[in-house]
């Protein structure tokens, strides 16, 4: 039996709900890279970083080259970093709202007057 694609969309938002992942996918959203300098970047374990950039070539997210004894990796599709993009931007929109209805709270609360 066929998965529903909300299903398929769940399982592919899992995919994205790491912060290494999520590191990864923006370091290749640039550019290229190898595994040594996503490693830099990354601030994480090699074999963490191994980890995670397995998940995301499982999911056909990202692809590996060999060069000599080097790995480098890319995005399999420039979408992945439309989507981060896009991402981004929701939620810059929602931390936005947030820092509003911050202010908004702060120019509302009752002012207590100073201890004597």
């Amino acid at each position: 039996m066929k998965a529903p694609l909300y299903q398929l969309k769940a399982e592919f938002f899992k995919t994205l709900g790491h912060p290494v992942r999520i590191r990864v996918l923006e370091l290749l959203s640039e550019r290229e890279h190898a595994v040594s300098e996503m490693l830099a970047e990354t601030d994480v374990e090699a074999a963490h970083l191994s980890q995670q950039l397995a998940v995301l070539r499982r999911s056909n997210l990202v692809v590996a080259r060999r060069e000599g004894s080097t790995v480098h990796y890319s995005l399999t599709s420039p979408q992945v970093a439309d989507l981060l993009a896009v991402a981004r931007s929701i939620l810059s929109g929602v931390l936005a709202g947030q820092a509003e209805l911050l202010a908004d709270l702060h120019a509302a609360a009752p002012r207590t007057p100073p201890p004597p």
